[in-house]
């Protein structure tokens, strides 16, 4: 089960780390940026994030590959895309495709259909967006059942603005991202793996602590994505409480953090990006200790 393998592959590494590949033309080395047209900017990104998944296979569980920087690209952007998400599987890491997907019941079977089964984006896990209630989830549901894959709801999210929306106090007392977690537990009741936690996991913002800890406490059964560590300004003890007991429940995703890493650090971009991994691993593991099945 898919869950299961990204939790094996995160006990193995000792690491909850999501590299994410949100990959802008404008984050490559200028002399990688010394091509013309899309296609040529393309070719550059994959090369980029090539070296990129070489450099941190060993070390990382995952990686997510945010789907705008690379639809920004066009038609060459989206066969960048595919060919990432394919090179990363073949290095053994578990794909998370960022593309907030959701629409009614027939749209969303395709949409399902595009990402989870013999359509062009192979994923293991894709964020969608539950706002549009059960008929727009339903059909990913049974997508990932069909074909051992995941998925991450939007529950609350890390952007400054979430509370603007999420935060809401609804007539039962709960706030609406409790009641958007509550459904993501429902949604996924019925398969869960031998961890414990369902084909249903939820997008938990490591910005918003308190809240983290509420959900957390909320939602046994869901296993968290976690945005907003580095650039975004979360840190490790902002983000454990998304963490059970062993460090378990949760994979914290870090992107300009690592692919501009270089620009901090310099040497190549790649070994700068292995370094900042190897940084945030150790940062995440003084806060959580060693990660074990409970």
């Amino acid at each position: 089960m898919i869950v299961d393998s990204l939790i094996e592959k995160i006990i193995e590494k000792q690491n909850p780390t999501c590299v994410g590949l949100d990959t802008s033309f404008s984050y490559l080395p200028e002399e990688m940026q010394r091509v013309s047209g899309a296609e040529g900017m393309a070719e550059a990104v994959l090369a980029f994030n090539r070296n990129i998944i070489d450099a941190v296979c060993d070390i990382v569980p995952a990686v997510k590959v945010q789907i705008a920087y690379y639809e920004a690209l066009g038609p060459q952007g989206l066969s960048c895309f595919s060919a990432t998400c394919r090179y990363a599987k073949e290095m053994g890491l578990v794909v998370i495709t960022d593309a907030k997907r959701n629409d009614i019941g027939a749209t969303a079977a395709q949409y399902a259909e595009a990402y989870f089964s013999h359509g062009p984006f192979g994923s293991d896990f894709l964020t969608v967006n539950g706002y549009l209630g059960t008929d727009g989830i339903a059909p990913f549901v049974e997508e990932c059942k069909q074909n051992d894959r995941g998925i991450f709801v939007l529950v609350k999210t890390s952007n400054p603005s979430s509370g603007e929306l999420q935060d809401l106090k609804l007539s039962d007392g709960r706030t609406v991202y409790e009641c958007m977690g509550d459904m993501a537990e429902q949604w996924g009741k019925g398969t869960c793996g031998k961890y414990g936690y369902s084909r249903v996991g939820a997008v938990v913002g490591a910005t918003y602590p308190e809240e983290a800890k509420i959900l957390r406490e909320r939602l046994a059964h869901t296993f968290f994505l976690i945005p907003g560590y580095g650039a975004q300004g979360g840190n490790a003890e902002m983000l454990k409480n998304c963490f059970t007991r062993g460090g378990m429940g949760g994979i914290v995703n870090n992107s300009r953090g690592i692919l501009c890493a270089y620009k901090k650090r310099g040497g190549s971009y790649f070994e700068a990006a292995r370094a900042a991994a190897l940084d945030m691993r150790t940062d995440l593991l003084s806060v959580l200790g060693e990660i074990c099945a409970n």
